[in-house]
């Protein structure tokens, strides 16, 4: 998808890390802070309902394919253009436009928008209606944080949501959980590393999977997650 010159960086937005900054971002992105995470599932619980998801290895690898070829990469480069954009709207309209399905633009609209009101009222900003990397990425630009961090504890959290996700309904337990996050987290790393020099015009989606699970979701009955 083109949408035209790339995103300007703006190269005075300071870059070191600090105590604060770095539990600022724990508070952010902990299952405390009132964004509903625990809400949703991403399409894990349509996965766990076909069988497809069903022990710790397949968990892993699902999630693994999720955050390299699907949203956690994607969520990545929608942040750094976040934090380094001075059009908002153009990232976020193309946050909007990325959704696979209409539960993952709820996901990310609800989520979102109840960070920026929560952000907002505690460390100042407008509270915009904002997609949650986006939001997440221009709170992080605001209070001058890092934002290759920001970009790897936000992939890390948003697998320790759906790693929880599957510990409820696979169901697994906690220490199996634990580690599979473990497993995750060199990916992070990378994708967090890999999408440093991304544009908009880099993101795609290959995690056919995920995305049908998504749509999938959206008739599902029974259902304990809203996606």
């Amino acid at each position: 998808m083109a949408t035209g010159a790339p995103i300007r960086m703006n190269m005075s937005r300071p870059r070191m890390s600090t105590d604060l900054h770095i539990l600022t971002l724990t508070q952010w992105l902990s299952p405390a802070f009132p964004v509903g995470a625990f809400a949703y599932s991403h399409g894990v619980e349509v996965a766990i309902q076909n069988g497809v998801v069903t022990s710790s290895d397949s968990l892993r690898d699902w999630l693994r394919g999720v955050l390299r070829f699907g949203s956690g990469g994607n969520d990545c480069i929608l942040l750094r253009a976040a934090y380094a954009s001075d059009d908002l709207q153009l990232v976020n309209d193309t946050a909007l436009a990325f959704a696979a399905s209409s539960e993952r633009l709820l996901e990310t609209r609800l989520q979102g928008a109840a960070f920026a009101k929560t952000a907002a009222a505690i460390w100042g900003g407008e509270a915009r209606d904002l997609c949650y990397p986006v939001a997440i990425g221009a709170a992080a630009a605001r209070a001058g944080i890092d934002v290759d961090l920001t970009a790897r504890m936000y992939l890390q959290a948003f697998a320790s949501n759906l790693v929880s996700a599957a510990v409820r309904a696979v169901p697994l337990g906690q220490t199996e959980g634990q580690a599979v996050l473990a497993a995750l987290t060199p990916d992070c790393i990378e994708i967090a590393q890999n999408t440093r020099d991304g544009t908009l015009d880099d993101l795609h989606s290959t995690a056919f999977l995920s995305d049908i699970a998504s749509m999938t979701h959206e008739t599902l009955q029974p259902r304990i997650f809203r996606s």
